[in-house]
Parts: C-alpha cells; sequence; structure tokens
C-alpha cells in the first residue's frame, strides 16, 4: 500500500497544482479513479492498481480536510510551499538519524564480533574474583569478569576471559588478567608499571596529551623513578607544553645527575623555548658528561654562535672536528672562523670538509668562496668547477667568472721574422 507522506506528495499523487479547494480536489479524485480503476488494469496488474487507487483516495481524504480547515477554504500556494519545505527537513532528519543508527548498529556489531566472539556461549568455568584488571592495557580500568573460555584442544588449549570493562566488552587471554582485593592497598610498583605501560599505548598512538596525565599519576607514586621522568618529559614535549616539559627534564636530570640524555633533551626544550642561553648551558653540561661524542660538542658550538660567542663556537666545534666531525659540524666551524674574521681557520674546515665529503655540492661551494678571499685563485677556480660539476647554482658560476677575469693575461710569443 502507497503510503502519502505529506501534503507536496498528496498533491504530486493528484497531479493537481495550487491553489486549490475542495472541489479541485473531487475532481481530481474523480479523474485519478477512472485512470486507475481495477476493472480497466491490464491482466495480472489489478492489484498494482488497488493499491495505487486506495493511495489516490487516503491523498484525496487528507486534502478535501485540509481544504475545509483552510481560511476561505482553499489552500494557497505559500502554505503548500511551507509544508512541503517542513516535510523534506522531516525526512532529510529521519534519513540522518536512520544512517546514525545504522552506521552505530554495524560498529556495536563489529565490536562484539572482534572483542566479543564468546558472547552468545556459555561460559566454561565461572570464577570467584569477579573484578580484575588488564595488565596489557591497564587503561582500561578495572572489569567484571563475566566468564572463562577454553579453545584448541591437547597441549594447544587456550584460556580466554571475557570481562566488561569502562570500553566496553573485551576478549583477553586469562592470563593477562590481574584479580583486584578491594581490601588491600595496591603496591606502588605495580602502580607505576600500571600507568607507564597505558603512557606508552598513549605514545604509540601519538597522544601525547593523555600519556603525559598517565605519567603524572606515575610520577606521583614514584618521584625520582628515571624511566618515568624520561617519558613524561617525552609526552610533555611532544605535546608541545614545552614549560612542563622543562620542569620535568629538571627533575630527570636530578634523578640522573651523572647521564648525558637529560642535559641533551633539557638543550632542546630550551632552544624550542627561545631561550639559547639556558640551551648552551645544558648543552655544556651534556658534552662534559659525554666528552667523547662529537655530536654533543657540535650541539655546543652551534648554540655559542646563536650566542655571538665565537671563541666559545670554535673551540667547541674544533674539539668536534678531532673527534670526528659530521659535514654539517664542519661547515659550521667554517662559519665561526668566518666570523672572528680568520680566513685561514675557514680554509682549513672547508678543505677538510670537501676531503671528507667529497660528492658534497654545499662543501665545495663554501670552499670555493672561502679560497676566493685569499690569493689561491687558481685553487678557487678548480674548486669552482668541482662544484658546478656537482650541480652548484649561479652564485659559484658567476664568482667562477670573476676569478677567472682576475688572472694574469699571457701575451702569445712572437713569431720569427721570415
Amino acid at each position: 500500500m502507497a503510503q502519502v507522506l505529506d501534503l507536496e506528495q498528496s498533491l504530486l499523487l493528484l497531479e493537481l497544482e495550487p491553489p486549490f479547494d475542495k472541489r479541485a480536489v473531487q475532481q481530481a479524485r474523480r479523474r485519478m479513479a477512472k485512470r486507475w480503476h481495477p476493472d480497466i488494469a491490464p491482466p495480472g496488474k489489478q492489484i498494482e492498481h488497488e493499491r495505487h487507487l486506495k493511495a489516490i483516495n487516503e491523498a484525496a481524504d487528507q486534502l478535501e480536510s485540509l481544504a475545509e480547515g483552510s481560511r476561505g477554504g482553499k489552500v494557497s500556494k505559500n502554505a503548500v510551499r511551507a509544508s512541503a519545505a517542513a516535510a523534506r527537513e522531516a525526512r532529510a532528519e529521519a534519513g540522518r538519524r536512520a544512517y546514525e543508527e545504522e552506521q552505530a548498529r554495524r560498529a556495536y556489531d563489529s565490536e562484539k564480533k572482534k572483542h566479543d566472539p564468546f558472547g552468545a556461549q556459555v561460559p566454561d568455568h565461572s570464577v570467584v574474583h569477579k573484578y580484575a584488571r588488564c595488565l596489557s592495557y591497564p587503561e582500561w580500568g578495572v572489569g567484571t569478569v563475566e566468564g572463562i573460555y577454553f579453545t584448541g584442544e591437547g597441549d594447544d588449549v587456550q584460556q580466554w576471559a571475557r570481562a566488561k570493562f569502562g570500553v566496553g566488552v573485551r576478549t583477553v587471554p586469562a592470563g593477562s588478567l590481574q584479580f583486584v582485593d578491594f581490601s588491600k592497598p595496591d603496591p606502588g610498583a605495580e602502580r607505576v608499571q600500571r600507568f607507564v605501560t597505558a603512557a606508552q599505548h598513549a605514545l604509540a598512538e601519538g597522544d601525547f596529551d593523555i600519556a603525559a596525565k598517565r605519567l603524572i599519576y606515575a610520577r606521583d607514586a614514584a618521584p625520582a623513578d628515571p624511566v618515568v621522568l624520561r617519558l613524561l618529559t617525552l609526552s610533555f614535549w611532544q605535546a608541545g607544553n614545552l614549560e612542563a616539559a622543562g620542569r620535568s627534564v629538571r627533575d630527570w636530570a636530578r634523578a640522573e645527575p651523572d647521564r648525558p640524555a637529560p642535559h641533551r633533551y633539557a638543550s632542546r626544550i630550551y632552544a624550542d623555548m627561545r631561550a639559547i642561553d639556558l640551551a648552551a648551558e645544558a648543552a655544556d653540561r651534556a658534552a662534559a658528561r659525554a666528552p667523547g661524542d662529537a655530536d654533543a660538542w657540535e650541539r655546543v658550538g652551534r648554540l655559542r654562535l646563536q650566542l655571538f660567542q665565537r671563541e666559545a663556537a670554535i673551540a667547541a666545534l674544533d674539539k668536534a672536528r678531532r673527534l670526528g666531525p659530521s659535514l654539517d659540524g664542519l661547515l659550521d666551524l667554517a662559519t665561526a672562523y668566518t666570523l672572528a674574521g680568520d680566513v685561514g681557520g675557514e680554509v682549513s674546515a672547508t678543505d677538510q670538509a670537501t676531503k671528507q665529503h667529497g660528492d658534497s655540492v654545499e662543501a665545495w661551494t663554501r670552499h670555493t668562496f672561502a679560497l676566493a678571499r685569499t690569493d689561491r685563485t687558481t685553487e678557487a677556480i678548480g674548486a669552482a668547477e668541482r662544484a658546478l660539476k656537482l650541480g652548484a647554482g649561479e652564485e659559484v658560476k658567476e664568482l667562477l667568472a670573476r676569478l677567472k677575469d682576475t688572472l694574469p693575461r699571457v701575451l702569445p710569443e712572437a713569431q720569427p721574422a721570415v
């Protein structure tokens, strides 16, 4: 049976245009009844004609009742338009709710299939202790154990527990549960481990704010635990809470005063806070605790360069140079020598960079400009040509042209007279 939903559909069914009154509806009813009467239906189509005629009569009854209650006995176009708009909005809202309900039902079915495969089965074994935590996912909190189930045979028997947590029903290996006795307080070490595990899950999912909140509880239980303080520092830093990260890294440094790691992290955090002086001091402490780490000395040199402390920067970068410098470290040393006005030191640093990193465009470009500030024009031309072969830019090409112009011109030898 066709179902008339609103005024607009009734008008379409009767092929009637507004404005209309009761007489117009009656005429439309008779006209459509002649067209859709079951007696004139083709063979086998009588039922369809009966259903359509019944819908026509329902639509006509609705429109007649509306016309009788309207002012002047006539329904205007504006009234039809307003009613149609309201009906469309109601249909859209109903469709949206139906879609959301269907999506929620599918999500529930998928969740149940994934996490509750034993939901329709009777437990193989009941439990005495009803409340437990999942040690693998302590962030679920305390759950209610519904039953124990077994799968497999022989030596491959697997024991499962079906438990209801705050996040929903979960089916987990029974061995991963820790039953809770509310009459006894939890040991501090167990609380720390729970919160650290939960925080590591949040870190793996990229939810650094949640990880930091969980680690705060772990820190309250173990204020001097370096593992907790390290993870808390990392969580605050990744979450963008630099002030909290700075406080946490200071606590970490007090817990492990002889290790370079907390001071290395402190240097990077202070640099992100634009506190370059504090970053340089932390980098000094990290380098002092790891004197054989070339990267630590390079970081000290770069931070001292930002503070325009040329001598301190040269001293730190030169230590890194003796330990095993990187390309960036050598070029930073060259920059420090340039700022100090030491062209010889700059040439020495860039020369070492080209020898250790012979395929580096940047190294040959910097070496070219360093040689150009000396009287070693021929060597500068050779370095420029090498840089251009590696793909240097226009500035090297222009410099090469200027260097060639400075070379003395040699006149050709005179030809003997015939």
